[in-house]
């Protein structure tokens, strides 16, 4: 009886170390750690070394940024660098653990499985894994998961510090600069001369009933300039100013939280969590009586 047989070439399991491939490195520290600092060097220079050191891998760059949290969108060196991979420029992405790749986990999967369709493979060195074993899909998995887990817990150990600082009062936020301040050598807000004399100014014109509109005007026929440099001072820019409490020398913490860490939107604070208001923090430029003329109506026109 005929028989058929089919023989299927044996495929090679050739070392990574002696493919011919087009090799990058991603190197990431967390800026939420400054011991870190240096150590982002040492990670360009070590993969380098490794790569040019490798007569069948060439270099095909070392992709490395200082950033922390977990969006993606923010991590330009490594978005850079999977694009190249989708050009079709890179095979293997060497790093030194699953957590300086990624901390989301299911950008990091979505990432990891793009490269995998792309015939990229990734070398975890830490956890000596490869991506294209199938027999680690799985721990990968899990790797992910607790790394998200552990940024999660990092980010909210640091947003309770932040809050913590806002009850106490020493908040280093309580002294970000707005238009009419400037900061001292300390840090601490102090006045500044000629733009105060345009933010009283402002507060008077609308104290006495000129419009968001007419109020730019003025400003731009004097020449006076937005505080980011425009010619022409929006509606948005001046109700800002007429609306904060900076001016009479207090200061609102919290006026905004970020409600998911995945997308660190921030969200205004209408009631969700407490505000706390320092008074008297800082010396005012507005009296708090014209303060609560200028806000104490809703019928003010707005044109």
């Amino acid at each position: 009886m005929k028989k058929v047989v089919t023989l299927h070439p044996k495929k090679k399991n050739i070392p990574m170390h002696d493919r011919r491939l087009r090799v990058a490195a991603y190197c990431r520290v967390s800026t939420e750690h400054e011991e870190q600092d240096g150590s982002i060097e040492l990670q360009e220079n070590y993969y380098r070394a490794l790569i040019d050191g490798n007569r069948n891998w060439t270099n095909a760059g070392i992709f490395s940024e200082r950033t922390t949290g977990l969006k993606l969108k923010n991590r330009k060196q490594f978005n850079a660098m999977i694009r190249k991979c989708k050009s079709g420029k890179i095979d293997l992405i060497l790093t030194k653990s699953i957590s300086r790749f990624g901390r989301n986990t299911f950008d990091e999967l979505k990432t990891l499985q793009d490269l995998r369709v792309l015939g990229v493979d990734v070398y975890f060195e830490q956890e000596n894994l490869w991506l294209h074993d199938q027999q680690v899909q799985m721990l990968i998995t899990l790797y992910c998961a607790l790394a998200q887990n552990e940024s999660e817990n990092m980010s909210r150990n640091i947003r309770w510090g932040i809050r913590q600082g806002f009850k106490n009062g020493t908040s280093r936020f309580a002294d970000f600069t707005c238009y009419g301040y400037r900061q001292d050598e300390k840090g601490n807000l102090i006045v500044h001369d000629t733009e105060a004399k345009v933010v009283q100014e402002i507060f008077e014109m609308r104290a006495a009933g000129f419009s968001l509109g007419k109020i730019s005007e003025w400003l731009f026929e004097n020449g006076i300039l937005s505080p980011t440099g425009k010619e022409r001072w929006s509606r948005e820019t001046l109700n800002k100013i007429l609306k904060n409490e900076k001016y009479v020398g207090d200061v609102m913490l919290q006026k905004t939280f970020v409600d998911n860490l995945f997308e660190g939107k921030q969200i205004i604070n209408t009631g969700e969590l407490d505000r706390v208001l320092i008074q008297n923090h800082h010396q005012g430029i507005i009296d708090r009586k014209l303060f609560a003329k200028v806000n104490g109506s809703d019928d003010q026109n707005n044109d």
